[in-house]
């Protein structure tokens, strides 16, 4: 049976610039969205929980073992000379794994089919992410928009259901291809 890790945020600092909580709080809520569509699909999933940090996270997945992918669930924000000013998803993946790279176009796709502005949705190789690149399974980091950006923000709190629903397709697809 297919599983995956499943971790959302644990930076409770990053307040979306709208109100409505934290990165924390708000990826806790897209991965509270996403697990009924892990259950309907028959994907076993682990989770990491709000009191650990990334690194935590890592050691868990790591150590538990048999995950067919390692999701991060995250919103962005800009440098603070561009803040508000940048929007879009970017999913990250490990460009020395082709199942993450894999993984990652997957997600961008169902994205693009959700998101407003569809050719802002971006994939993106990255060495220097921990949760891409420590874990021992195919990882991907979705920064499912920016919390700095009133519209992306607005979209992220307005969208919990259709963006679980998005990453439960493309994480489906994954697994069982």
């Amino acid at each position: 049976m297919p599983k995956i890790y499943l971790s959302p945020s644990t930076q409770e600092y990053n307040q979306f610039v709208i109100g409505g909580g934290s990165e924390e709080k708000n990826m806790n809520r897209l991965a509270d969205a996403f697990v009924p569509y892990l259950d309907e699909s028959g994907i076993q999933y682990d989770r990491n929980t709000p009191e650990m940090t990334a690194r935590t996270s890592i050691e868990q997945a790591n150590r538990t073992g048999g995950y067919d992918l390692y999701l991060a669930l995250h919103s962005n924000a800009a440098p603070e000379e561009f803040s508000g000013m940048i929007q879009g998803p970017d999913i990250y993946y490990n460009p020395n794994d082709p199942e993450s790279l894999r993984a990652a176009e997957l997600i961008a796709e169902e994205f693009r089919r959700i998101y407003p502005q569809p050719q802002l949705v971006d994939v993106r190789p990255t060495t220097s992410l921990g949760e891409v690149t420590r874990p021992n399974y195919p990882s991907v980091l979705v920064e499912t928009a920016y919390h700095d950006n009133p519209e992306d923000a607005a979209w992220i709190l307005n969208n919990f259901d259709a963006i679980a629903r998005a990453l439960a397709n493309a994480v489906q697809i994954f697994v069982n291809s």
